[in-house]
Order: C-alpha cells, then structure tokens, then sequence
C-alpha cells in the first residue's frame, strides 16, 4: 500500500492542513499539539507530508489486520517464523528517478531550536555485505545538497560500514522514506547479525493480509521494499563529521558525535510524494522503538516465568527505559526473577514493574493502584547498582552505567482475592 491508502483508511482521525507550513520549527507545533492525531500537511515547504499517522497501536494493528491485543504475539511468531520476500519487477516510486536534486529543497525539518539542523527521522536504511542484508532505523542531519551525517549505534550496520572500510569499499545502500508499518516494525527489532529483518516485515505483513513483502531491486544493486514514497541511493563515504545536538527519544538534547559519513546518489519517488514526518520524542517514535521490543522482553521472561500475559514498553519511560509485565505467578519470587530476566532481555531497562494478569498494564492508572496495594518496599524492591544502561538516558553514569529498579507489584501468592478490586 502507499501513504495515500492509509490516509483514506484513517481519514476520521487525520487533520489536513492546507495552507502553507514550515519545516523549520513550525511544524513541530502541529505534531506535538495533538501527539495521537495523524496530520496531513498539504504545503510543507512546497511538498506533502504525513506526521502521527502510526501514533496509536490501534491503526498498526488495523493496518496489519490483527486485533490489537494480538500484535505482541503476531510479533513474536514472525521473530521466530520469517518469511522470504518476494522480488517484482517494478514499484511505484521508479517511476520517477534522478541524480540532479538538492536535500535543500525537501520537506526534512529542523524539529527543535538546537537541533543542528535538519534531521530525516523516518528514514529506514536497507544494507547488504558479504551475504548479509540489514534493515534499520537511523537518524540523518543533512550537511549539504547531497550529503549528511548519520547517527549509528556500534550494532549490525556500524559493523557492516568497518567491513567495508578494511576491504577498502564504500559501504551502498539504500535509504527509504514512507514506508508501511511491517517494514518499520521490523526495521525497529534487534535480532542476531545476519538475521535479514525484511523477512521479519514479510511475515508482519503475511500475517495478516496473506501476502509476503514484496522487494526490488535498484540500480545499486540493493533489494528495497517496493511499497515506498521515497528511495535514495547512497554510499558511506569512510568520512565521519559531527552530529548533533538532537533532540533524541527521552526529549533532551543529545550529545554531539563523530559520526559516519553519507553520500546521496540517486532520489526515487512514486507520483506526489509523501514525505513520512516522524517526530522524536512522541508516540509514533515510542511505537516503533519500543514495540519490537516487547516481544523480546516478553520471551525473556517467559523463560523464568511460564504464565505471562503481556508486556509493554511505557510511554512516560521513552518507550525504552521502563516497561510493565503482568504475569501469572506460581511461586514466591517469580516477580523478582521476572525483572531480572526483563533486565537482561531489554538491556536498555532502567525500571519494571511487575503485576498480577488482572492489572490491564495498558492503564497508567491501573498500574499504579497495584503499586499502591500490593507493592512493599522492604519486599517487593530489587535495586541493582552498576548496570548496563542506556546511551540516551541523561541521568546515566560517566561510564554508561545505571542504577535499575525493579518494583514487584504482584500479591502474595494464594492471597490474590484479598486484593481484588471491587468490580460490579
């Protein structure tokens, strides 16, 4: 499907802005007034754009065509039961391509005043070498016409980049702008090198709609989602520059890196592009960083805990730093083991809580009771000092260490009746 699809599916729950917007500044305010509407900009510097449209689980789950309550499962079983893609021979966006175009004249905004300029944060970047394809997220400050810099954590393409460099190549790739929701989903999981997160995304979409993803192949030889707004063609150029301030995740400034290089070589795009807007620090962020991770979290402490009912990545915590489990528990002590083992599952957690499968841990509200009635702190509180914490928490140690919290909410075992809350 293309944006333009979604945009009708959820035509009740988008706002269209006609008249004309700035990417610079201006349109944070929109995105940020109302964080869970989706909005369409007509006039975003001349060019269209969405923002919000995946800020719900509700229109992901409609968008794949499964219940709700089912995406954690749905995500799990494609983790473990990828699907090939399938190549075609054409897509929308080769319709139109060229190699004369200036990033200057884009709708990429500068989405805070200290931002150091202006970032793509929606851009999925696909990457192959020696056999190995990778899909992933990364943040891009543009430097120039057809240069910019990208934020990238030492993980699966940062090793792909030093391969290329010590055969004395330019790491190709492709970077993808608009794409569907199985393709971000998988882009944001964290699976072993050489596990290709496309067939994570054929699954995601072969779960629902029946159908695997559909792949293919550009003029630098790299094998792209077909279903996109837009495409670039790019190289790493074995330079690096320095990125940031950027307003990250946990909506602070982050530090500034050296950071690698990127050169655009080539823009595909379907007919009247629409550029996806993806504002850092919101819920459409929090989804897409944090639900591929629920799945891990929940396997994790599955293996120490049989009955588990769900998990969820919490929006008050970045949708990375703190997380709530409800489970079922059969023994004294299964909630303390629980948080270790989500610890070690999720290894950016700073806090979970841990409750009983009657505590719907989609509300705060709920959450917090159970806290407040089941939870004591000479009992139920696990500290561990001098942990492995998360680079984008302000508050971390010198050395990236953290201090983590493990709160047990859950009631004694054989006594849950007692601590039922009064339902008609």
């Amino acid at each position: 499907m293309a944006y333009r699809d979604w945009l009708r599916e959820f035509k009740d729950q988008v706002q269209v802005i006609e008249k004309p917007v700035s990417s610079k500044l201006e349109v944070t305010r929109f995105l940020k007034d109302d964080p869970r509407r989706a909005y369409h900009f007509k006039d975003l510097d001349g060019h269209e754009a969405v923002g919000n449209l995946w800020a719900t689980r509700e229109r992901i789950a409609h968008a794949l065509h499964v219940p709700k309550d089912d995406l954690l499962s749905v995500m799990l079983r494609a983790l473990h039961e990828p699907r090939d893609p399938v190549t075609v021979a054409d897509a929308p966006f080769l319709k139109n391509t060229s190699t004369d175009f200036d990033l200057a004249d884009s709708p990429v905004p500068q989405w805070y005043p200290r931002d150091a300029g202006r970032y793509f944060t929606s851009a999925v970047f696909v990457a192959e070498w020696a056999g190995v394809r990778n899909l992933s997220f990364h943040r891009i400050l543009v430097l120039g016409p057809r240069r910019g810099v990208v934020r990238i954590v030492p993980r699966h393409l940062y090793a792909m980049i030093r391969a290329a460099r010590e055969a004395g190549e330019d790491l190709k790739v492709a970077v993808l702008v608009g794409v569907d929701p199985w393709v971000l989903l998988g882009g944001g999981t964290s699976v072993e090198y050489g596990m290709d997160e496309s067939r994570i995304a054929s699954a995601l979409r072969m779960a629902g709609h029946g159908k695997p993803l559909e792949t293919v192949r550009l003029r630098n030889g790299i094998t792209v989602p077909a279903e996109a707004e837009y495409v670039f063609e790019a190289r790493f150029t074995g330079e690096t520059h320095a990125e940031g301030p950027f307003v990250d995740a946990v909506q602070t400034y982050d530090v500034v890196r050296q950071e690698p290089v990127l050169e655009f070589e080539r823009v595909y795009h379907r007919d009247s592009p629409i550029f996806h807007l993806l504002l850092s620090g919101a819920e459409e962020h929090f989804n897409f960083m944090g639900m591929p991770r629920e799945p891990l979290i929940w396997e994790g402490v599955g293996k120490v805990v049989p009955h588990v009912r769900a998990v969820r990545l919490t929006e008050g915590g970045c949708a990375w730093l703190h997380a709530v489990v409800s489970l079922r528990k059969q023994r004294e002590g299964d909630g303390k083991n629980a948080a270790l083992a989500a610890f070690a599952a999720h290894t950016s957690l700073k806090q979970v809580t841990i409750v009983d499968e009657d505590i719907d841990i989609f509300d705060d509200r709920e959450v917090e009771w159970a806290v407040a009635t089941r939870f004591q702190a000479d009992r139920g509180l696990l500290v561990i000092p001098g942990a492995r914490g998360s680079s984008i928490d302000p508050s971390r140690n010198a050395d990236e260490t953290t201090a983590k919290l493990g709160i047990d909410a859950t009631a004694p075992l054989g006594r849950l009746k007692e601590f039922e809350k009064a339902r008609l």
